[in-house]
């Protein structure tokens, strides 16, 4: 071969391609948790979050992860066609998500300890990921069509949604410490508010899908 030959090797070109791909998959997971015409993720990472502040960080790590496994564990499954439910059921039981939470922050027993509530909301959250994530599934099968390896692209989809949570979380805790600051609105009436909203939202939702 000759010195300063510019060929392109077929292996390049493939990992061109995969790289391209990679990122494709990822900027649809970040684009679908974040979607606000698609807001029933946002809107359940949003009431789970609800009743905690910025301080509590190490538990609202140990939140996001148990949602994180859950969701990532139905949509491999999904994925790979071991685990399958119907888009309606999965449509109609992540408002019922939703609105679980959202009472089980406003009317959680008062005689727990904190370390049993934490427990209980991190059980809400791998339970209830497990559910999200069907409908992760349900979309990220509309995307996939006929290619021939579902890992990379699950891989890249599921760090674009982890990615999405995040920005989700920075910006509800960002405005919660403005309110804070400038409108002294305390922990408690954040939660109500919130948990308030997310459940009538929730409530909406559901009374819609039955309807139709």
């Amino acid at each position: 071969m000759k010195a300063g030959c510019s060929c392109i090797c077929p292996s390049n070109i493939a990992c061109s391609t995969m790289h391209s791909e990679f990122w494709v998959f990822l900027k649809l997971g970040f684009d679908h948790i974040c979607d606000l015409q698609a807001y029933d993720h946002l809107l359940f990472v949003m009431t789970l979050c609800a009743v905690y502040r910025p301080a509590d960080w190490r538990h609202l790590l140990i939140l996001i992860t148990a949602f994180t496994a859950g969701h990532s564990l139905t949509l491999a499954l999904s994925a790979f066609d071991v685990v399958r439910a119907p888009a309606e059921v999965v449509e109609l039981l992540i408002p019922v998500t939703i609105l679980i939470t959202a009472l089980h922050n406003v009317w959680r027993n008062r005689r727990e300890t904190p370390t049993m509530n934490r427990r209980v909301n991190y059980g809400l959250a791998l339970f209830f990921g497990l559910i999200h994530g069907m409908g992760f599934a349900n979309y990220f099968r509309s995307l996939f069509g006929e290619m021939q390896s579902v890992v990379q692209p699950l891989l890249a989809f599921n760090l674009g949604i982890e990615a999405g949570q995040l920005v989700i979380v920075t910006a509800f805790f960002a405005a919660y410490l403005l309110l804070q600051r400038f409108l002294r609105f305390e922990q408690p009436s954040w939660t109500q508010f919130v948990s308030g909203a997310g459940a009538g939202v929730a409530v909406t939702l559901i009374l819609n899908l039955l309807i139709k």
